[in-house]
């Protein structure tokens, strides 16, 4: 998907490719707008249970429609970065969470809707019931030892340091 501007969201001029460094960018001839292409910040929680076995949900939607991931999802405008790792778990598995920590930032390239950060967060149920919502179509804990497909290469590799 190409989400490069074709013209000025400032002034509605033509943008055209310019030599920004290593990175090609689209820029307005006109008013000098420049679009950047940063990747789209995510956040979730990471969680274990007393049996060391990793909460994770089965994805509704494409990409990776099927597919078993951490429970995440994209920071909102004005949100800040940990309740967005507190709400998407909510919204996913209906438990309610606390964050003990932070556990990695990851690049990842392999989402067809654009590049993303992803921070994940450690943390521990405090509530609810393990019930899956909102974009997951099931929920669960599996032991490290036994995943179920993984979606998104980044997951992959936050589950596969796992002990």
């Amino acid at each position: 998907m190409d989400r490069r501007y074709k013209f000025c969201p400032l002034c509605g001029d033509a943008l055209a490719t310019a030599d920004e460094g290593p990175h090609p960018r689209m820029r307005c001839g006109r008013c000098g707008f420049i679009q950047y292409m940063n990747p789209a910040p995510a956040a979730g929680v990471l969680v274990r249970d007393g049996k060391g076995r990793v909460l994770l949900v089965q994805r509704r939607f494409e990409p990776f429609k099927g597919f078993w991931v951490i429970p995440s999802g994209y920071i909102e405008h004005g949100e800040d970065v940990m309740s967005t790792a507190v709400r998407e778990l909510e919204e996913e598995t209906g438990l309610k969470v606390e964050i003990d920590g932070i556990h990695a930032v990851e690049s990842c390239f392999d989402d067809p809707r654009g590049d993303t950060l992803l921070t994940i967060y450690l943390g521990h149920v405090s509530g609810g019931r393990l019930l899956a919502g909102d974009d997951a179509v099931n929920a669960g804990f599996f032991p490290i030892e036994d995943l179920p497909p993984i979606g998104f290469d980044c997951q992959r590799r936050i589950l596969g340091r796992l002990s």
